[in-house]
């Protein structure tokens, strides 16, 4: 106990006096005991735009170059802090009616380990465009391939899940990416681990997440500018922890407000006819993808 009460007094040193996870759980019986809520991404939307990892106040840093972001940007408590859980709580039996009407364009590769058969339908982007230049999911395919479901298929409702802010960041290049070989293996950037040893600053690691947050910014405007939607929300899977109680990053099923705490910003969406998007073969795939959605399942052995 007395080690528990050292870690809550120095949340920065947590990991010195306490376990990782059982600091975690220290963390969490706290939102637990105050029945803190949290909400699905479903709701009244004809377009969702999720932001991977996208923290409210790093959008808001954002602000000023986009007219579609409040400079007091909404928040809501979303029920997932990783991508793999955010969807195996968001696309479940409980949501049939949702999913069976919305369209899903993804970038993320953790729709390898989920069940999506419930949407309408799903783009795998990530499957084709993935870039190993960059190790990541680049916005570019995504805004192309929703601009064009838009014209030619008509969804009732269309989730777009971009990859960015998530790190590593396209514009600002820190020396990390991501390899989908080990996708959800260990796999991920090193992007935090350094900022905690010293090897980058604070300011640093925020730059280059702010900067890639408005790097994929402009892709939503692109989509923004050429798709059709009423209702039209900006949001995220989950947030990020700059070292807040001694978090980083976003750990599986931790509930501190680094981490859960998301934008929900409404808009809307007019297609002025003005971008004519790029093609995709996503059967043109280079056989070393082939090889991986082999090891992912997505091809016959």
């Amino acid at each position: 106990m007395e080690r528990i009460i050292k870690g809550i007094k120095n949340p920065g040193e947590a990991a010195r006096y306490v376990s990782r996870d059982l600091w975690k759980r220290v963390l969490n019986s706290y939102y637990l005991f105050n029945n803190v809520p949290e909400y699905s991404v479903w709701d009244d939307w004809d377009l969702c735009i999720i932001l991977d990892a996208c923290r409210p106040d790093v959008l808001a840093e954002c602000a000023a170059d986009f007219d579609f972001i409040p400079e007091d940007v909404p928040k809501r408590r979303s029920n997932a802090s990783q991508s793999n859980q955010w969807m195996e709580r968001n696309f479940t039996p409980e949501y049939a009616n949702y999913l069976a009407e919305t369209t899903y364009v993804t970038g993320n590769p953790y729709t390898s380990q989920v069940d999506t058969s419930g949407f309408d339908a799903v783009d795998e982007v990530w499957t084709y465009a993935w870039s190993d230049e960059l190790g990541t999911q680049p916005p570019g395919p995504l805004t192309d391939r929703a601009v064009d479901i838009g014209r030619n298929e008509s969804p009732k409702r269309l989730l777009v899940h971009y990859m960015q802010p998530h790190f590593p960041s396209i514009p600002v290049n820190l020396g990390s990416k991501i390899d989908l070989d080990r996708f959800g293996e260990g796999g991920g950037t090193d992007i935090f681990p350094r900022l905690r040893r010293g090897e980058l600053t604070h300011d640093e690691v925020w730059h280059a997440y702010r900067e890639n947050c408005k790097y994929v910014l402009n892709s939503v405007e692109t989509l923004l500018e050429n798709y059709d939607a009423e209702t039209a929300i900006i949001t995220a899977d989950h947030a990020n922890a700059f070292g807040e109680k001694g978090i980083y990053r976003h750990p599986e099923d931790v509930k501190t407000e680094a981490v859960r705490t998301v934008p929900w910003v409404e808009t809307s969406a007019v297609d002025h006819g003005m971008y004519e998007p790029k093609s995709y073969d996503s059967s043109a795939v280079d056989p070393g993808v082939e090889e991986r959605l082999r090891r992912l399942g997505y091809r016959d052995p």
